[in-house]
């Protein structure tokens, strides 16, 4: 070949990988923001990373666009290796363009996401644009349909992860949403349907970036978001961590790894962990910790509905995903943000084989009209709905409360828990006993020459009959009273025998789901 040919070569990959220039590097960096190929680089096992579509460019003739060149449209595309494993990436570079979203821009995202789904590797996505480029109108558009579409398509079939590294704004926002987890940048990111300009203009409230679409705004208040970290290099290990708990695709079950921890590992703290008054708290995560290899766990949302705890970790090198009451907030309450985020956590690890431990402590659903109003039983039922239509081995720890719907809520063996275990403190009731008692006892009550008293009487009498685990395991609801420093090694026990678990449902096009 001759070397004219080879010098052009690296003359246009040089051109193509260059983004916007020293310039617009310099100002990304300032901003506290690293490049598209920086934050590729991080991402991906030294080495491994094989870039698609590098010589791609827009077709947009409009408002002197073809004067215009834009290096790779302003997005690398391409595939490689994470832990090992291999994944494919979406970078938008923001120092091109603004990392603005036009025809050709769209068509690298959708072919590499293609890509995606022929391969069944993870999908993730580092988004930093200025949204659609106005100069290509419905192009751009049309571009951000084809992305949507592809993400419904790989949803269930191969995890797709978002993180924001930067801008993302009106259509910009909508894949990231359909993806399984979102991560965000403090300080650096946002996402917003309309700017505070638009809001500013239509209600004359005055708000911030940050404050409107901030990265904590998104992990506390709405929920869209599931991890916040402090810049971009945690967010990148951030992801990292994420996948090596997550199968390539739903035809395969996550990676098991060799653990240094003792399957037969007992832990006498967990004895002392519960309080003697019923109305004093705990802090679930301790029991989490104890029970689970090496202490360790990844857990999402974990600013969002802090009365729920979903999260990810190891039983004996195998990966769970588990979904657990916390009474400190709440009193571990299920409310409407609780049932949604559970949800959203039992349908991903269900379509990627992941079995699912549940631990309930949980005295009910939160009272109020604004839980009412704003469709508590809807949104409850959507608990109900995905416990129940989850095939993944499914085991159940029942540590204290358990009372009304809350406890069928929470994986109860009647929507479909394989294996269900109590401590003695459990408490298994249709409701407290103070309400349970005023209910049956009422006339009885209300007639005593000392109604309080008689009132008292009963309400101990219902705790001596309900406020334990054995009348459900009498009927066989319960499968297991268990001391609690042994709950590692009955837990690990239980999954391993659920490894082979296969359950077939009636065929059916999809289910209603209330949403």
């Amino acid at each position: 070949m001759k070397k004219d040919k080879l010098d052009k070569l690296v003359r246009l990959g040089k051109q193509a990988k260059a983004g916007g220039g020293e310039k617009r590097v310099k100002q990304q960096h300032d901003s506290g923001k690293l490049t598209a190929r920086e934050r590729i680089d991080l991402l991906f096992d030294s080495g491994t990373f094989q870039e698609t579509d590098l010589f791609v460019q827009h077709h947009c003739t409009y408002f002197d666009m073809d004067q215009i060149s834009i290096p790779a449209d302003g997005v690398v595309t391409g595939y490689g290796k994470v832990n090992g494993r291999s994944v494919c990436v979406f970078s938008q570079d923001f120092t091109a363009r603004g990392g603005s979203l036009g025809e050709m821009h769209a068509r690298k995202i959708c072919r590499v996401m293609d890509m995606a789904m022929t391969m069944k590797t993870p999908m993730v996505g580092l988004i930093d644009s200025g949204g659609a480029r106005i100069q290509e109108g419905i192009n751009a558009l049309n571009g951000y349909g084809n992305i949507f579409f592809r993400n419904s398509c790989a949803s269930g079939v191969i995890p797709q992860i978002s993180a924001i590294m930067g801008p993302a704004a009106g259509g910009a926002v909508y894949s990231p949403a359909m993806t399984d987890f979102v991560f965000m940048v403090k300080g650096t990111s946002y996402m917003y349907i309309t700017g505070p300009g638009v809001v500013r203009a239509a209600t004359s409230e005055e708000i911030t970036d940050d404050e409107l679409g901030g990265a904590m705004t998104h992990n506390i208040k709405s929920g869209v978001a599931q991890f916040a970290r402090d810049n971009d290099a945690e967010t990148i290990a951030g992801i990292r961590e994420l996948l090596s708990y997550l199968p390539q695709s739903n035809e395969e079950k996550p990676l098991d790894v060799k653990s240094t921890d003792s399957p037969d590992r007992a832990d006498p703290a967990l004895d002392d962990i519960m309080p003697d008054e019923a109305n004093k708290t705990y802090d679930m995560k301790g029991v989490i910790s104890a029970i689970v290899d090496d202490g360790q766990f990844l857990e999402s949302s974990h600013r969002y509905a802090p009365n729920i705890i979903t999260c990810f970790a190891r039983l004996n090198g195998h990966a769970v995903g588990i979904i657990a009451s916390q009474p400190t907030h709440l009193a571990g309450c299920l409310d409407i943000n609780a049932s949604d985020k559970a949800t959203r956590f039992i349908r991903f690890c269900d379509a990627f084989n992941i079995p699912l431990l549940t631990i309930t402590d949980v005295p009910g659903y939160l009272p109020g009209s604004n839980q009412e109003w704003g469709g508590i039983i809807r949104h409850g039922a959507k608990l109900l709905w995905c416990y129940a239509e989850a095939t993944v081995p499914k085991i159940t720890l029942i540590t204290r409360k358990a009372y009304g719907g809350a406890y069928i809520a929470m994986c109860s063996q009647s929507l479909g828990a394989d294996y269900t275990l109590a401590w003695p403190t459990a408490e298994i009731a249709v409701m407290g006993a103070e309400g349970a008692a005023a209910i049956i006892h009422r006339q009885e009550i209300q007639s005593a020459p000392d109604p309080v008293a008689k009132e008292k009487e009963k309400i101990e009498e219902y705790r001596e009959l309900f406020y334990n685990p054995y009348v459900a395991a009498s009927q066989g609801y319960i499968n297991d009273v268990i001391p609690p420093r042994d709950t590692r090694p009955k837990i690990i026990a239980a999954l391993e025998a659920l490894q082979r678990k296969k359950e077939v449902r009636p065929p059916r096009k999809h289910g209603n789901i209330p949403m």
